[in-house]
């Protein structure tokens, strides 16, 4: 199978979300995550959302694409081919954290198709605005379209955020070891979704290979996100700005994950963190993690 690498010029309706702060609080439980800047409603400025909270808008909206197309597009789009993406890539780029009430505009964009040694690299963009037009966040979330070749070669990669590079390999400032309760992947479908059988159904992720079950991406990098928050923010969430990783390995329900943190550069106005997250097996589930954070924000 092929991909073209005109689809980059694909055309997709905006899409809107109104906030409530049982959507916020919901997340918070979806990650379990007891931060009392999410829960606690009678905290001076209320609560505000989790960093990754975004993830729940542009999720469901990735899961389904076609829903979204704009007519003129419909006839040159790739179906098939789209459907087969795995989640491999996430960057988000966080302009101030969502809070009850807010309405979230979405544009949609297809910025990169990047040839890969698996098959494509294929980035979706999502730009939210508010109701008054500012910005909320942008997130490039990256899909691997395995065994398919990009046909026109590499397109958009200037499009794309760069991640700072690591600069001692092997360096290790400290690590953590997290249970992820066997009811998790369930509760954080309920909770968020997107439903996908092969997060809650034993049956259908054998029927495809897997192992077993399997923890939402999105969610183990939750886990990470707020374990860097609490160690190294006390606990602010609102000094985020970027967060970053390559989905690499499969967690498991009723397993450890490892939460290592593993290099960290002070620039003049920011700190740069560097993670990754290994499952049970010791491999990583997590590669290239990266988030940025505003010293004064």
């Amino acid at each position: 199978m092929e991909v073209h690498s005109n689809i980059i010029n694909t055309r997709f309706n905006e899409t809107q979300y109104d906030i409530s702060w049982r959507d916020i609080m919901r997340y918070a439980a979806a990650i379990a995550d007891n931060n009392p800047f999410y829960l606690d409603d009678e905290r001076e400025g209320g609560i505000i959302a989790h960093p990754m909270f975004p993830v729940t808008l542009t999720m469901p909206i990735a899961e389904n694409l076609t829903d979204y197309l704009n007519k003129e597009s419909v006839q040159d789009f790739q179906y098939d081919v789209l459907m087969s993406s795995v989640h491999y890539s996430e960057y988000i780029k966080i302009y101030r954290l969502i809070r009850p009430n807010d309405r979230i505009i979405i544009r949609i964009r297809i910025v990169a198709l990047l040839p890969h040694r698996a098959g494509t690299h294929i980035i979706l963009c999502f730009e939210a605005k508010d109701k008054l037009g500012k910005p909320v966040f942008t997130e490039y979330l990256g899909g691997m379209l395995r065994g398919i070749e990009c046909v026109g070669g590499e397109k958009g990669r200037e499009n794309l955020p760069q991640v700072p590079q690591i600069e001692q390999v092997g360096k290790l400032l400290w690590q953590r070891d997290i249970f992820i309760d066997p009811l998790r992947a369930h509760i954080y479908d309920g909770c968020v979704g997107p439903n996908l059988p092969y997060h809650t159904s034993k049956e259908f992720a054998h029927s495809v290979g897997l192992p077993d079950i399997l923890l939402q991406g999105v969610c183990t990098l939750a886990f990470a996100t707020s374990e860097i928050i609490s160690k190294e923010l006390g606990g602010e969430p609102t000094k985020v700005t970027d967060i970053a990783c390559n989905f690499t390995g499969m967690v498991i329900p009723n397993t450890k994950i490892r939460i290592e943190l593993i290099d960290k550069k002070e620039k003049k106005d920011c700190y740069e963190l560097f993670f990754e997250v290994d499952n049970k097996q010791d491999k990583k589930a997590i590669r290239g993690g990266f988030m940025r954070v505003n010293k004064d924000r």
